[in-house]
Parts: C-alpha cells; structure tokens; sequence
C-alpha cells in the first residue's frame, strides 16, 4: 500500500439540472461579476480546486495604501474577488493604445506625486 492510497477522496457530488436559459443566465451574471441566480451548495470548498490553480501563479508586489484602500473598497463594493479584480484591470489596460495607456501612466505618477 501506498501513501496516494491513503488520500482522503472526496464523495462526488449530485449534479443538479439546470434548465438552458438559467444557465446562459447565470453566465452572463459570471461575465459581469453579479451573484449567481442559481443555488450553490455550501458544501462546496470555496477558492481554487486543483484543476483551476494550473493557470494562476502567486505573486508578491507592492502596492501604496491609497490603492490597498481603493482595491478594498472596489472588492466590497462589487463582492469581486481582489485577485480577479486585479486581473480584470490589467485586462483593460491591456487592450488600451499605447498612447491612451501612457496616459493613465503618466495620470498615476502626478496623483502618487
């Protein structure tokens, strides 16, 4: 016997039906970072499963307190995590011309200054 023998498993769960437009509904709330309409068992582990954490790294930066305080209030507000807001403005930024993006640049450093 192995240790992999030994893992706990977890018990698979029911599958609930769900009708179509439910499901597109839910999407869409998803896409705009609303609350599910369907139910979700609280049961359920919450943050990362295994299959999802492949495509996230961790990462340490540094942040000033006024954007700590920003991103807080921007993750309460919208009760979107603070990592997947974090991910959906560089998303943004990231879709901006360079020379819309040198000016948020150029924004940020006389509002740090």
């Amino acid at each position: 016997m192995s240790l992999t023998d030994l893992k706990r498993k977890q018990p698979k769960q029911a599958i609930k039906a769900v009708s179509v437009d439910d499901f597109i509904e839910d999407a869409n709330n998803y896409a705009l970072g609303k609350a599910s309409i369907l139910k979700v068992d609280s049961t359920q582990p919450k943050g990362l499963d295994k299959k999802s954490a492949k495509i996230y790294r961790h990462a340490t930066f540094t942040l000033t307190e006024t954007s700590i305080s920003q991103l807080d209030y921007l993750a309460k507000e919208t009760k979107i995590a603070k990592s997947r807001l974090l991910r959906i403005l560089i998303d943004e930024f990231s879709h901006r011309t360079a020379e819309e993006q040198l000016k948020v640049v150029n924004k940020s450093k006389k509002n740090e200054g």
